[in-house]
């Protein structure tokens, strides 16, 4: 199972292209709910989770997913069951994909200490030892997967997908819904 972390002002192509992809790709997926069910995005898209972060099992888990929307970032990190889970899944060995101003929240965390990540430019400094590579669209380092932005969206989908159901898997999904890299 995947989880998508919600918290108002989540934003939106961050956190929904991912769902959809890896779904399209047969992976079992359940939004979560930071605070409420209903959680309205950044762009003021209002999206139904399918939990609450206290329904979440660590038994099924695959992969956290932390989308970007500084108002999303913000609520996860003044979460402490949001910030235990995180924890708790890198500890576990899981999947941790965090896009646009979500790898700060790793980055304060010290999960990205002398690793490569990604992040929303102009928000390097909070990446605090982080090793922050430049352009690069997507950047995975160990069980980390980060994306840069909104305009990443896709590859950082795609490459979910890839880790968790292969390559070939990821290049059906990318064909599937004519996506060009």
């Amino acid at each position: 199972m995947v989880y998508i972390l919600l918290g108002n002002g989540f934003e939106t192509v961050e956190a929904l292209a991912p769902a959809d992809l890896l779904r399209r790709a047969g992976v079992d997926v359940a939004l979560v709910g930071v605070e409420d069910k209903t959680v309205v995005s950044g762009q003021q898209v209002t999206v139904q989770a399918d939990l609450l972060l206290n329904e979440v099992s660590y038994d099924d888990m695959e992969m956290l997913v932390l989308p970007g929307g500084l108002g999303g970032v913000d609520v996860i990190s003044k979460s402490i069951p949001a910030i235990t889970m995180i924890q708790k899944a890198e500890e576990q060995g899981h999947w941790v994909a965090a896009i646009c101003a979500a790898p700060t929240i790793l980055g304060r965390l010290g999960l990205l200490d002398r690793r490569h990540a990604t992040v929303y430019p102009g928000m390097e400094e909070d990446m605090l030892s982080a090793v922050v590579t430049g352009n690069q669209r997507v950047v995975r380092d160990g069980r980390i997967i980060t994306g840069q932005a909104a305009g990443s969206a896709f590859d950082f989908a795609l490459e979910l997908v890839k880790v968790l159901r292969g390559k070939a898997v990821a290049e059906q999904v990318r064909l599937g819904i004519h996506y060009q890299d």
